[in-house]
């Protein structure tokens, strides 16, 4: 593992670089990650270049063996480019430039921006290829599929659909039709959605423009990053991303990137009870899951940052160190920390880095020089790989077509996802987050919430797995909408009825209601939101409902299919339900569990098929005790242990 930060050398003065790079060198720093807000410094004026400043810093850190990361500041275009061209940026539904802020203003479908960046690209590509210090590049920065209405925009996607469905009565039948007068007779007719008032807009069409944004970032992206390989053919290129709510499809974009990176800001509030904090476990498998591999984290938290135009609190003790190790036990290769340095000015100026405005050394930069001596005495850990036995299903097109429609007050997609693997991850289970297409063969268990899209290499895909003897757990809203976002004529799962063995009679949008089931062992759950009435044809019951007019009919069921078993959830319950379910299920696949862990102890293995290596990592605000089932060796403290104490947000390594 190895530990960087991100470094702005042109917001400071150029006497500072060197002292700066010496003090990163001796505080264990292996990784520089420069340039992501340079566009200005590097093209103070169109076509003319001045790279000489960057030249230096790459030449300050080179000399002292640092790794570097160079950016292409294609997210932050200089002002005389805006004041040159400024239907370059993004435009909203009424025809409004955003004015929002400095960077990520711009239209990806702008073919002047295009041919700017561009030309920024090959000209870093070719002046620093021979850089043997630059490990890897970054095109542009936490990339969005915003949905933009400016001319290029409305025009391209014009050109996209007919592309896709050859002529107009293509699109016609592969959208809504004529809900509301909505028949185009010609492709002039056809506006992005956020054209139309909400209540109005097809959700058709805005699945597509949803898609038509994802594909045309991805495009842009694309464009940067063989613009770099043509120079620099072996050169390592990724993008960042913080997983946001106008993320392009994820899978799609890092397939054609050497390595996926993400932007970790866990928070640093405690809850209520102050016993444990949000844990972004969920987001860094999900991570890992985007290529199977290891992954970077290009921004991690050192500081207080901005949360609603408040800065938010500290840091914790122990977060610091704590989060980098909890992305390392998740499979994070490189963890660069954002920023060296608090800057004195500007809209970031209360994002704070390693270092405050004051330039003295705090708390948080030894913690900082902690955990960089800590990482440096890792490298075991480097030839070893997550092997995980549960899966999660996250699919894109789902995730935006039930964006678009919500179906209850509370409904939430991601929020299904997150109850299963904190399940999984509360008996020490590792999961992996993948696509609808993964090969699933070497599961034991697959869990798809809410297939709401049916694709049918998906649904082909389940099918084989359960035949194969995999046990699948499906949800609520599955096999609702066909690709083109309409209902399907059919009895609910539809395409999965067989696999599920039981129908949806009907359905009961509870949104902020209460209801309860009890299991087939007695035990009883609160549910909300969403209430499938199940009707079953080879299943069997595996819990009902306690009340309203659908008492004691299925609420979760399981069905023997070929070689396999399908449960299917058909409400959202509160935490323990999944506890208890998972724990069944895990039992009945042989997976093993970790029983009476602490509250906040997050648990993950990681193996080189020989040694395994637990992580025991604290994402609470107490110390906690943690029994052995005998003495093992602790890579942290460097001895062995017949037991664990976990300080708050610690981190605990053992080798079983």
């Amino acid at each position: 593992m190895k530990i960087g930060v991100d470094y702005y050398p042109e917001h400071w003065n150029a006497e500072l670089w060197h002292k700066d790079a010496e003090i990163m060198a001796k505080s264990g720093v292996q990784t520089v990650r420069i340039g992501g807000l340079g566009w200005s410094g590097l093209e103070p004026r169109s076509g003319q270049f001045n790279t000489g400043w960057l030249d230096e810093v790459l030449k300050t850190f080179t000399a002292l063996n640092m790794e570097i990361v160079l950016c292409v500041p294609t997210n932050a275009p200089p002002l005389w480019m805006y004041d040159e061209h400024p239907e370059i940026m993004r435009t909203d539904a009424e025809g409004n430039m955003t004015e929002e802020g400095f960077i990520g203003k711009y239209c990806v479908n702008s073919h002047i921006y295009r041919a700017y960046a561009k030309r920024l690209t090959e000209t870093l590509a070719r002046r620093y290829s021979r850089v043997t210090s630059i490990v890897a590049w970054q095109v542009d920065h936490d990339i969005e599929a915003y949905q933009c209405c400016c001319p290029s925009c409305v025009e391209r996607f014009r050109t996209w659909l007919l592309e896709k469905y050859d002529n107009i009565q293509n699109i016609n039948m592969a959208l809504s039709g004529d809900p509301f007068g909505g028949y185009y007779t010609d492709i002039s007719q056809v506006r992005p959605p956020a054209m139309f008032p909400k209540e109005w807009r097809d959700p058709s069409l805005c699945l597509e423009y949803l898609r038509f944004t994802s594909e045309s970032v991805i495009d842009f992206i694309r464009d940067l990053t063989m613009t770099i390989k043509k120079e620099i053919p072996k050169a390592k290129v990724t993008t960042d991303t913080s997983l946001g709510k106008t993320a392009p499809d994820v899978y799609k974009l890092y397939s054609m990137l050497d390595f996926a990176a993400y932007d970790n800001y866990p928070s640093t509030e405690l809850y209520v009870d102050g016993e444990a904090v949000g844990s972004k476990a969920f987001y860094l498998d999900m991570m890992r899951g985007l290529k199977g591999t290891g992954f970077w984290v290009m921004e991690q938290l050192s500081g207080s940052v901005m949360k609603k135009n408040y800065i938010a609190p500290a840091p914790k003790p122990g977060m610091v160190k704590g989060y980098a190790l909890q992305a390392l036990a998740h499979g994070a290769d490189t963890v660069i920390h954002y920023r060296w340095r608090t800057p004195l000015s500007g809209a970031d100026m209360f994002r704070h880095g390693i270092l405050n405005h004051s330039n003295v050394p705090s708390r948080r930069f030894l913690e900082f020089v902690e955990l960089c001596k800590v990482a440096a005495g890792l490298n075991v850990i480097d030839t070893t790989e997550l092997v995980s036995d549960a899966a999660i299903i996250y699919s894109p097109e789902c995730d935006r077509a039930l964006k678009i429609q919500p179906q209850s007050e509370k409904f939430s997609y991601m929020g299904q996802l997150k109850k299963f693997h904190a399940a999984f991850a509360g008996f020490g289970a590792n999961v992996d987050i993948v696509p609808p297409t993964a090969d699933l063969s070497r599961y034991k268990v697959v869990v798809a919430p809410s297939l709401y899209i049916c694709e049918k290499k998906a649904s082909e895909n389940l099918y084989r797995y359960v035949v194969q003897g995999g046990t699948l757990v499906m949800t609520n809203r599955s096999g609702v909408k066909d690709t083109n976002n309409k209902c399907i004529m059919d009895a609910l799962p539809t395409v999965y009825k067989e696999l599920v063995g039981a129908e949806v009679r009907d359905y009961d949008p509870i949104g902020n209601g209460e209801r309860s089931i009890k299991d087939f062992a007695g035990n009883e759950f609160v549910c909300r939101s969403w209430c499938d009435i199940l009707e079953l044809t080879t299943a069997k019951a595996y819990a009902e409902y306690n009340d309203d007019f659908y008492r004691c009919c299925p609420a979760v069921t399981m069905n023997r299919y070929c070689g396999g078993v399908t449960y299917y959830v058909g409400t959202v319950c509160d935490s323990d339900f999944y506890e208890s379910f998972v724990g069944n299920i895990m039992t009945q696949t042989g997976m093993p569990k970790l029983k009476d862990m602490p509250d906040g102890i997050e648990v993950t293995t990681r193996t080189n098929g020989l040694d395994e290596y637990i992580f025991f990592f604290n994402n609470s605000g107490n110390t906690v005790e943690i029994p052995l089932p005998k003495a093992m060796y602790s890579l942290i403290d460097q001895k062995g242990k017949e037991k664990l104490e976990v300080e708050p947000f610690g981190m605990e390594i053992v080798r079983k």
